[in-house]
């Protein structure tokens, strides 16, 4: 195998599959990158049995070919080459190492066999539709933060994504909860998305779809069957496993009757809420939030290392009320609020509050209050 390449094309695709690969592995073939090369192009491709990348850039093949080689070793090699560089990757005739040559740099690397690498066989994918990459952002960025760490409940690991019959017609929908928040957030139905059956996107997966989202007005197609998720976009295509689990009735936790209306500068809220936490303990972090017309006061007291409060006007005009949050998941759902007012409607001190946009409402947030 002999090819040649830009030093920038081949860095760029070599960031997006290394990440893939875990650091640690049992199995030696799972830390290596396959590399193919035929045609005009390079194919590179990476998994850990869960999740497969595979990125296709042009590159000059005098002779084609397929190697593998340890995927964090050739990625730091071309991230460390001069930019600008031609990079030429060529097999040794016994094929026991693969050669990096650019300008006066030469490395060699051993090699596994590209027949022991595995295949993500992806089967037969029964919807397929497409959003644009600004769309699939917005679902992924608004609930990612939601999503449970806790392996007990794996089902909660990842981001439900399904299509459902809105008010406002057909919506396709991303929902994450860890049991203490949730976060929903909803685009028009792309065709062909209707019927799809809900799927449960992994944590891992959700990261790197993120990253390769990198240009808003890109197409992103979406594939979905039972078990897996293939997203293409540009010249990246990504498979994985989906978790096998069933998503809980989500909407039985969202308040429907909460009737006590607060309206707030979200920018002034988020400023605030960071402040008086300051003093708060890494484990309890709890803020008070003292409701009454016109007025809220929040209060924070460590007994460990004293107390904070602050005042901020709001628009509320119902009976007081004193509710208490953790601090970092009142902070978490601001910094997704998009418009300048943010809008709260409470029930009581023990139940759910929902947060969300003033002006916006495809997008909403339930915080389980705390007890201060």
């Amino acid at each position: 195998m002999k090819a040649t390449l830009e030093r920038t094309d081949l860095l760029k695709s070599l960031t997006h599959v290394h990440r893939v690969v875990e650091r640690r592995n049992t199995i030696p073939i799972l830390s290596n990158v396959l590399l193919r090369a035929e045609g005009g192009a390079l194919q590179l491709k990476a998994t850990d049995l869960d999740l497969e990348i595979v990125e296709t850039v042009p590159a000059m093949v005098e002779m084609g070919g397929a190697t593998t080689v340890p995927a964090h070793m050739i990625y730091d090699i071309v991230r460390k080459l001069p930019d600008g560089s031609q990079v030429v990757l060529e097999t040794t005739s016994d094929n026991a190492t693969l050669e990096i040559r650019a300008g006066r740099s030469r490395f060699s690397l051993q090699m596994l066999p590209e027949t022991d690498f595995p295949d993500l066989t992806a089967g037969e994918f029964s919807h397929g539709f497409s959003l644009t990459a600004a769309e699939f952002r917005k679902l992924i960025d608004t609930t990612q933060f939601a999503i449970s760490t806790e392996e007990t409940r794996y089902y909660l690991n990842g981001i439900y994504m399904h299509s459902v019959d809105g008010a406002k017609g057909p919506r396709f929908r991303a929902v994450a909860t860890d049991g203490h928040r949730l976060a929903q957030a909803e685009v028009t139905a792309p065709s062909g998305s209707m019927g799809m059956p809900g799927v449960i996107v992994p944590r891992k997966t959700v990261g790197e779809i993120q990253k390769l989202l990198e240009t808003p007005d890109a197409n992103v197609q979406i594939e979905l069957s039972e078990t897996k998720i293939r997203i293409t976009t540009g010249a990246v295509v990504l498979t994985s496993k989906l978790i096998d689990g069933t998503f809980p009735d989500y909407g039985r936790v969202i308040p429907q009757g909460n009737d006590k209306e607060m309206r707030v500068d979200r920018d002034e809220f988020k400023e605030a809420v960071d402040r008086v936490s300051t003093i708060s303990s890494e484990r309890g972090r709890a803020v008070k939030l003292s409701l009454s017309e016109g007025r809220m006061v929040l209060a924070v007291n460590n007994p460990d290392s004293g107390s904070a409060t602050e005042e901020l006007a709001v628009e509320y005009e119902s009976t007081p009320l004193e509710i208490g949050f953790n601090s970092r998941y009142l902070l978490d759902i601001a910094n997704q609020l998009t418009s300048d007012t943010a809008l709260f409607r409470l029930a009581d001190s023990g139940s759910p509050t929902l947060i969300q946009d003033n002006t916006i409402d495809d997008c909403i947030f339930v915080l389980m209050p705390m007890r201060v």
